[in-house]
């Protein structure tokens, strides 16, 4: 999957050249496509027309040549004309309802298929990104045009800082924060970029990353399937535990430096996280996200479905290209089993999983973009054999039950976030109380603790509030104890341990051993 302009711009002008006479392009970048298709014609050596209901049919120099803006008359005046041209026609797919209109640019597009070389003409839709592809007009050829790359929002901050008076450029990017306001605009359109940019420097008198990165969870917000997450700003602080894949982490931390990228290491792909709910594999994703400095992206396969298979594949791709034009970045898949269970035979919709499986294994083979991924799963039962082969991740971690020090880290970390001292509770009492617990169930004893707390005379929560919870609960460890053995079964060999095994404390005992 390429996410180079210049890729997309050579495409096209291979598609004028061949005569090619009915095409689409997909962009929220309207401005910025028509220019460099306005080059791809001259290339092709054809004149550049366009077309909106607004203003009629005008010239690359926005001459007036037909002020009519009906979309039929306009298909009437392109059979009509005999210049070597290429007719670009904005926001002609609000108007492909009609049932009449597929049926006249089929017709156009062979008429124009042998029009003599010197009267030569193309039409090309330009359309939002959103629009879905006709079905009913298999001639045309489609492309989706990238959003600007590294290099091209590198030249625009250049554009921009260049604008400013002289006096001001040298403040306007300071030293130590060029990259992260490229970074920070990767993702955006060329517009917004620049637009981005220059209420940073109206409102701080410099390009701040934040800022601009403001702008861009904006976009997020309006995208399916994908949604914006905010780092855990605790980073591993926040997991009790998971010290083999901690250590993991760190070590992949530099791959998404600046200079990691000038000394040509490659990125990582990312990993997998196996293990029963509640054993915060989600909170990983989040805390991974904030070691390595970069955007947290969730991507919700199950939100990108549609009931057309087509469709489907399109929106993923289009997940993936966004993820990739705004990396570095962590994309996080949750309980991927939930979305992909039907790429295995075990759901009856239509091919639908196994097309976004297909999808989403091509790009995580193939991907050259710093886009790290986590996927994280509840059920490896669900999950199709071909995503789990050696290749797809970097590594594949089994996230058991806490052990004995883990929970006394998880307890430490959860009165952390309520911003109660641990001094005066005895963690090794309270480890040994949840044996068997899982690290959310750990977690929430310490809400319940400060209920009773509260209720008597709102004193400090104590070692024996937090016992009392315990016994309260009947952990997962229990209620699902079958589904525990079958994971450790399964992670035999294939998984590596999230955590290291630890030497039982002394007067301690080991998690079930189920």
């Amino acid at each position: 999957m390429s996410n180079n302009a210049a890729d997309v711009n050579a495409k096209i002008t291979s598609w004028f050249r061949a005569r090619n006479t009915l095409m689409l392009v997909r962009t929220d970048d309207e401005l910025r496509v028509e220019r460099a298709l306005v080059q791809a014609a001259a290339a092709a050596k054809f004149e550049m027309r366009f077309w909106d209901c607004d203003r009629g049919i005008t010239g690359a120099d926005d001459t007036r040549i037909s002020q009519n803006g009906d979309p039929s008359a306009c298909l009437e005046f392109i059979r009509t004309r005999k210049d070597r041209a290429v007719y670009v026609l904005r926001d002609m797919h609000k108007w492909i309802g009609d049932p009449t209109l597929p049926r006249k640019l089929r017709n156009l597009s062979r008429e124009l298929q042998v029009a003599p070389p010197n009267e030569a003409r193309s039409i090309l839709l330009l359309a939002p990104m959103a629009m879905e592809i006709p079905r009913d007009i298999p001639e045309l050829k489609s492309v989706d045009y990238p959003l600007p790359d590294r290099a091209e929002v590198s030249r625009i901050l250049d554009d921009v800082i260049m604008a400013l008076p002289e006096s001001m450029r040298d403040a306007a990017a300071p030293n130590g924060t060029r990259e992260r306001a490229v970074d920070a605009a990767l993702g955006l359109s060329a517009l917004n970029i620049s637009n981005s940019y220059s209420v940073s420097l109206v409102t701080n008198r410099k390009v701040d990353p934040a800022l601009v990165t403001s702008e861009k969870k904006t976009l997020i917000a309006g995208m399916p399937g994908i949604t914006w997450h905010e780092p855990d700003p605790r980073g591993l602080d926040a997991i009790g535990g998971y010290d083999e894949l901690k250590q993991w982490c760190v070590q992949r931390k530099a791959a998404f430096t600046q200079e990691a990228r000038e000394f040509g290491l490659p990125a990582p792909k990312g990993a997998m996280l196996v293990g029963l709910p509640g054993t915060g594999k989600s909170l990983a994703a989040k805390c991974i996200a904030t070691v390595f400095g970069v955007p947290l992206l969730r991507g919700d396969l199950g939100g990108a479905k549609s009931k057309y298979v087509g469709d489907s594949e399109q929106n993923i791709r289009r997940l993936i290209a966004l993820a990739e034009t705004m990396a570095p970045c962590v994309l996080w898949f949750d309980e991927i089993e939930k979305a992909l269970a039907g790429a295995s035979g075990q759901q009856g919709d239509g091919g639908v999983s196994t097309d976004a499986l297909g999808v989403i294994l091509s790009w995580m083979q193939e991907k050259t973009a710093p886009v790290f991924v986590i996927a994280t799963a509840n059920d490896v039962r669900q999950l199709p054999p071909e995503l789990l082969r050696k290749g797809r991740f970097d590594e594949m971690f089994f996230v058991d039950l806490p052990q004995h020090g883990e929970r006394k880290e998880i307890m430490a970390a959860s009165l952390k976030a309520f911003n109660r001292p641990s001094d005066g509770i005895d963690m090794n009492t309270i480890a040994s109380a949840t044996d068997g617990f899982v690290g959310a169930e750990i977690a929430a004893l310490v809400p319940d603790a400060l209920y009773a707390a509260f209720a008597d005379g709102k004193r400090p929560i104590t070692t024996e509030d937090l016992v009392f919870a315990a016994t309260r609960v009947v952990p997962l460890s229990k209620t699902a104890s079958e589904k525990i053995s079958t994971l450790r079964e399964w992670a035999k060999g294939r998984a590596r341990p999230a955590s290291a095994v630890e030497k039982p404390a002394e007067g301690a005992v080991r998690s079930l051993d189920l």
